[in-house]
This record gives structure tokens, sequence and C-alpha cells, in this order.
């Protein structure tokens, strides 16, 4: 008789054992078929990845810090030939 109880709760433990690890088992499965999903999602959309972000956005610094640099190169040399037409 101390055979039977025991043996329902070892058998209950070990169906419970089994029952979290395919619980596991279908949670990476969801979360990879979801990952896949959204990044189709977002190729789809044409989204850039973070890196063609940032890299864009320097190239657009740059170029804004190279226009300000023409910009004020321009401004000198107009102020210099105003001048040297005022002079002659």
């Amino acid at each position: 008789m101390t055979q039977g109880p025991n043996r329902i709760l070892d058998d209950f433990a070990k169906l419970m054992t089994d029952a979290a690890g395919v619980a596991q088992g279908a949670r990476r499965e969801v979360e990879t078929a979801f990952r896949a999903q959204a990044e189709r999602f977002l190729s789809d959309m044409d989204m850039v990845s973070r890196e063609e972000h940032e890299a864009v956005k320097e190239m657009a610094v740059r170029a804004l810090d190279k226009a300000e640099e023409l910009e004020s190169r321009l401004a000198k040399l107009e102020k210099a030939a105003s001048a040297g037409g005022k002079g002659a």
C-alpha cells in the first residue's frame, strides 16, 4: 500500500515536468516564428536598420558642416570682392 500513493505522486510530478518542457519548447517556437514574421513585415515596409540610419545621419551632419564652412568662405570672398571693388 505504501507504494501506491508515492507512485501516483511520482507519475504526476513526471507529467508536470514533461508538460513544462513542452511549454518551453512551444514558447521558443512561437518567439522564433514571431521574430521571423516581424522581420519579414519590416523588410516589406522598406524599413532601414539602425546601422543604416546612423550612417546616413552621420553623412547628413558632415554635409551640413561642410555647407556652413562653404557659406562662411563665400561670405568672406564676397566681402573681399566688394572691398576691392570700392577701392578701385
